[in-house]
């Protein structure tokens, strides 16, 4: 495969190579492609045609979140959430509108449903779910997977994870997903039937690929290390965050002093107390509004969170391709292997040591039908292994092309959701700011008027 300049990956751009055409052509024209072909297959399709594809026809919402109690696999009593997940068909040309559909969901399945088209869409980058548990939190928020607070917080995730999906010009056409929103009952059998799990890559294949590759595409080697330093900015970042949160929130309450000394005060001063008293009061409101802002400002650090979570679905990719490349490599290396045992066997001339060479040494010569017999063999064999890795360089080529056009749309969302959402939070904090002015400033207005 093609090397790509060095440098390009870190900004997240494709290669200016032919096989990439437009990005935002390639993805809908693959997804048709597919589509056709696996509905000619039959009733197991997993791709829906634009004639009965309508999730760019709906609203999508996960309107409510509940606590439940049930029985898990193991006929153990558990405690879990269900998210109601409400589907309405948008407006007709009639001016009618169809009515709200609705089911429940577990945290279990979203990742189901996830799991499935990872496996199913290698060369895409998969939407992350928000997490199950609390992390890089501010002390006095409550880690408690179900705490109120982070149930809301998730359901919220949970809501934007559909909506991605069903934005994607490749994820919203898969049949199991349109199951998902529809179908309550048997969706998880439905799943199972793909055998999914059985497609599904091994870990330990795959750390095998990363370390035996011998010629990696240095694109996603750069893209690997992009979403590993991609990590670790945003951890460090939430990290900060979150001790800032943590000081400001000692801050602000702290300020509820004045209030109070101020209350005190004012009872035993007369011409002073009204100013007093009305100090305090501002000093009140300014250590209760702290509640308020840290509650916005955990919005967009979980903003900040499913980039985080995008960094491993970016690497997901790549160990995808490099087992693909590790595959490739081992077919072309066995291919080698069995041309060279063919040309020894028909020159009669052994050019390496094998276990083969040694037993023909010490019990004799094989006839002349034998060795015919055998090359006959390895010629079929041979014949095979090009075809075999034909195949697979077409399959290379073509996963690269998609994988590269996903990357391109996810660098756009990326650079766009993350810019709004820092201007955002620097808008939050001068208007924290300003309000902190405010309050010091009715404040002295009221020492003025003492």
């Amino acid at each position: 495969m093609e090397q790509a300049p060095s440098g390009m990956v870190r900004q997240l751009l494709p290669a200016p190579q032919e096989p990439l055409g437009r990005a935002d052509a390639e993805p809908e024209a693959a997804a048709g492609e597919e589509a056709e072909r696996e509905l000619a297959e039959g009733p197991a399709d997993r791709t829906m045609t634009e004639n009965n594809f309508w999730l760019k026809k709906i609203e999508i919402s996960v309107s409510e979140a509940e606590k439940r109690t049930g029985r898990n696999a193991m006929n153990m009593q558990e405690t879990y959430t269900a998210y109601l997940i409400e589907t309405r068909s948008v407006e007709h040309s009639d001016g009618q509108s169809a009515l709200t559909d609705s089911l429940w969901r577990r945290y279990s399945e979203f990742e189901l449903l996830r799991n499935y088209l990872l496996v199913f869409y290698p060369h895409v980058v998969v939407p992350p779910l928000p997490e199950k548990r609390a992390e890089f939190v501010w002390h006095k928020l409550s880690a408690d997977n179900m705490d109120p607070d982070f149930v809301e917080r998730r359901r919220i995730g949970l809501e934007n994870f559909l909506l991605r999906l069903a934005s994607h010009p490749i994820l919203c056409r898969d049949k199991i997903f349109y199951l998902f929103l529809t179908q309550e009952g048997n969706w998880k059998e439905t799943v199972n039937e793909t055998g999914f799990q059985l497609k599904a890559d091994s870990r330990l294949k795959a750390l095998n690929a990363t370390f035996r590759v011998k010629n990696p595409d240095k694109r996603f080697t750069e893209l690997k290390h992009y979403s590993d330093e991609l990590q670790s900015v945003i951890s460090h970042l939430l990290r900060v965050r979150a001790r800032v949160a943590d000081r400001l929130y000692g801050v602000y309450k702290v300020h509820g002093n004045y209030g109070r000394v101020f209350s005190e005060w004012s009872a035993i001063e007369k011409e002073m107390g009204d100013g007093l008293q009305s100090a305090g009061h501002h000093m009140d409101v300014y250590a209760a509004s702290i509640d308020d802002i840290l509650e916005d400002e955990e919005h967009y650090a979980d903003q900040l969170k499913e980039y985080l979570f995008y960094a491993e679905a970016l690497r997901a990719v790549c160990r995808k391709h490099e087992l693909m490349q590790y595959d490739l490599e081992m077919a072309a290396q066995d291919l080698a292997s069995k041309k060279q045992q063919c040309e020894e066997l028909a020159t009669g001339t052994v050019r390496t040591f094998s276990l083969k060479g040694m037993t023909t040494k010490l019990f004799g010569q094989e006839t002349p039908e034998q060795r015919e017999a055998r090359i006959k063999v390895l010629e079929e064999q041979i014949s095979e292994g090009e075809q075999q890795l034909k195949s697979k360089n077409l399959e290379g080529r073509e996963f690269v092309k998609n994988a590269w056009a996903d990357i391109e749309r996810f660098k756009e969302q990326k650079n766009h959701d993350l810019k709004e959402a820092l201007i955002s939070y620097a808008v939050m904090q001068i208007s924290m700011c300003k309000k902190g002015i405010q309050v010091w400033t009715n404040a002295k207005e009221c020492f003025s008027k003492m």
